[in-house]
């Protein structure tokens, strides 16, 4: 009996430590490759550690903040298209009885049932034609139909979790429907359409092929630009890149966790 909890033990550890170096070695590979100034083979190391790469990022005038700053304000325009749309129509998805609900869901997730680089090909000659190829405009664009994905799909499980009883006492102590959605239904919801929202961020902060194909020359976002050092041999801005964008998806994520309860899960796809 001691044996085999010994096992167990001895099983459940190293499943742990391969779960953690599955987890963890990539990340410490980047952040090696990040102080790396000097590395080459036959060393399992850096030959030269330094922070020469992190300054040649971080300097004013180079391209990875204003990439940044292009991801970023790419990812807000597209959040706030994405919820103007997600909102109402993750009301009438989750506390409307609406005819061919189902369907209506799945077309939502369209956008992920084909590849994306025959559609993002065929969207890029659409742009062009309509003079929005190139644009931060029709980078936004395409970003939104892809986040609706999941804003619409939480949005919805957000609204049907909340109780009906709480609108029906709104309704029976004198609250127009409208007062009704603005201070009961849409102060229940919010925590789920907040995470949708950061969904939608994240999504489009790490967006490339549509970016790549609707986008290019004239819109460098981040992750284009990682790809362009990835692709030129340059693995340590690769690296710090890759880094920055870590940082945001990690602490969202956090935050995420705050506001998506249990019940507002249990209603995803229901």
């Amino acid at each position: 009996m001691r044996a085999a909890s010994l096992l167990r033990a001895s099983l459940a550890s190293a499943l742990l430590v391969v779960f953690a170096f599955l987890l963890f070695g990539p990340l410490a590979n980047l952040a090696l490759w990040s102080v790396a100034e000097r590395w080459y083979t036959p060393y399992k190391l850096p030959v030269v550690y330094g922070t020469r790469y992190w300054e040649q990022v971080f300097r004013p005038t180079g391209d990875a903040m204003a990439s940044l700053g292009t991801s970023i304000w790419i990812a807000i325009l597209t959040v706030l298209i994405a919820l103007a749309l997600s909102v109402p129509a993750g009301y009438a998805l989750g506390r409307l009885k609406l005819p061919m609900r189902a369907l209506f869901m799945i077309v939502f997730l369209l956008p992920q049932a084909f590849p994306s680089v025959a559609i993002y090909i065929n969207v890029a000659r659409i742009f062009y034609h309509l003079g929005i190829n190139g644009t931060v405009l029709g980078v936004v664009l395409v970003h939104a139909a892809h986040g609706l994905v999941y804003s619409v799909w939480i949005a919805a499980a957000a609204f049907a979790a909340v109780d009906k009883d709480l609108e029906l006492a709104a309704r029976n102590i004198g609250a127009s429907a409208l007062r009704t959605f603005f201070t009961v239904t849409l102060p229940l919801a919010a925590p789920g359409i907040i995470a949708s929202g950061i969904f939608v961020f994240l999504e489009s902060l790490d967006e490339f092929t549509g970016t790549f194909f609707v986008g290019v020359p004239q819109v460098i976002t981040l992750p284009l630009l990682l790809y362009n050092a990835a692709m030129g041999g340059n693995y340590q801005v690769a690296s710090i890149t890759a880094l920055i964008l870590l940082v945001p998806s990690v602490l969202f994520m956090l935050f995420i966790e705050r506001f998506l309860r249990a019940d507002v899960l249990a209603k995803v796809g229901s």
